[in-house]
């Protein structure tokens, strides 16, 4: 589909400079710009590629100061960074979605199929399931029995949702990733371990999207929760009885120990890491390769480093660290002067 300049400005209330009637037909980053694209510029380490970009229109900011002419047509917007993502949702949303489904899909006879549902080959649904109108689900995915899925989800190739779990409406789970498989839980005898049941479910709320292999365990008793508008990344790893507040976002390979609440409104960066039985306020921003051990103070809280600690009073001992070494010869010195000055 193409759009001119002047209808893209009207869909994101923003001023046209240049050509009004640029047409677009496709995007592109503004350093790989070609004629027909859109592109996007809100970081200033990319100001330079505006004066040298191939591509036909370029939204930014309304405060960026431009230091010569640009060949494109620009969009002036409040945040460009925004309105380039509503552009592309709405992209996505005009392309077609699969309806149908496949012969070869397993679907059990007890189990209940809504209106405009796609089920693709080899995906199984087992007994007592209940899909929402709507919702796609992708080859090679598996419905447990009871499980319940929500309307205008989209659940992509090798997803797993596991006995009794329930999804909400307009959740994205990328493939590869697991939903309820048992948690973490063992009981140590003086021969090995005994598995503790874990007889709980997960709960996935409204408009969340969880990335490609991502694990989040069944309880072992009550709900795991992610609640409405959570974005979990690829690759991360929630255990049993946690608990993930509204629209909290996670980078990948991050990882939460068990029974472990996080507040709403968070940002987790890769690879941080939470003890169990902990509670994280709402707001709080954790670095990456955090490791947080204790519960949080109280909202829009900083943290990093491992332990997890301020990032004032982390960079204090960062700065120390290096001269450890020379430290400890000075008192290796100082020790030895003393044990003289003992003896005599």
């Amino acid at each position: 589909m193409e759009f001119t300049a002047k209808q893209i400005a009207e869909f994101v209330q923003g001023r046209v400079e240049g050509d009004e009637n640029a047409t677009v037909n496709t995007f592109a980053k503004i350093e790989e710009g070609v004629t027909g694209a859109i592109s996007f510029l809100s970081n200033p380490k990319y100001t330079h590629y505006i004066y040298e970009t191939k591509s036909s229109v370029v939204l930014i900011n309304e405060d960026v100061v431009l230091e010569k002419p640009v060949s494109a047509t620009l969009i002036r917007v409040k945040n460009a960074y925004e309105c380039v993502a509503r552009l592309l949702q709405l992209y996505e949303s005009m392309k077609p979605k699969k309806t149908g489904i496949d012969e070869k899909a397993s679907i059990s006879s007890k189990a209940t199929i809504g209106k405009d549902v796609y089920i693709g080959p080899f995906a199984v649904i087992g007994d007592g399931a209940v899909i929402g109108d709507g919702t796609q689900i992708y080859p090679h995915t598996v419905i447990g029995d009871g499980v319940t899925v929500g309307e205008r989800c989209l659940l992509y190739p090798n997803v797993t949702i596991y006995q009794g779990c329930k999804l909400g409406n307009n959740v994205t789970i990328h493939a590869g990733s697991v939903i309820g498989a048992d948690g973490f839980g063992f009981a140590p005898n003086t021969e090995g371990y005994d598995k503790i049941p874990q007889i709980g479910i997960v709960i996935i709320e409204d408009n969340v999207e969880i990335g490609a292999n991502t694990c989040i365990d069944r309880s072992t008793m009550g709900q795991t929760i992610i609640h409405q508008g959570v974005k979990l990344d690829n690759l991360i790893q929630v255990a049993h009885n946690c608990e993930i507040g509204e629209n909290t976002v996670m980078s990948a390979q991050a990882g939460m120990a068990g029974s472990t609440k996080i507040g709403a409104w968070c940002m987790v960066g890769g690879q941080a890491g939470f003890a169990g039985h902990i509670q994280v306020a709402d707001k709080t921003f954790v670095g990456a390769q955090c490791g947080v051990i204790k519960n949080t103070k109280g909202n829009g809280e900083t943290l990093i480093g491992s332990p997890a600690m301020e990032p004032k009073m982390f960079f204090k001992a960062k700065a120390i660290y290096p001269k450890l070494p020379d430290m400890y010869r000075q008192i290796a010195a100082l020790q030895k002067e003393i044990d003289e000055l003992k003896k005599k």
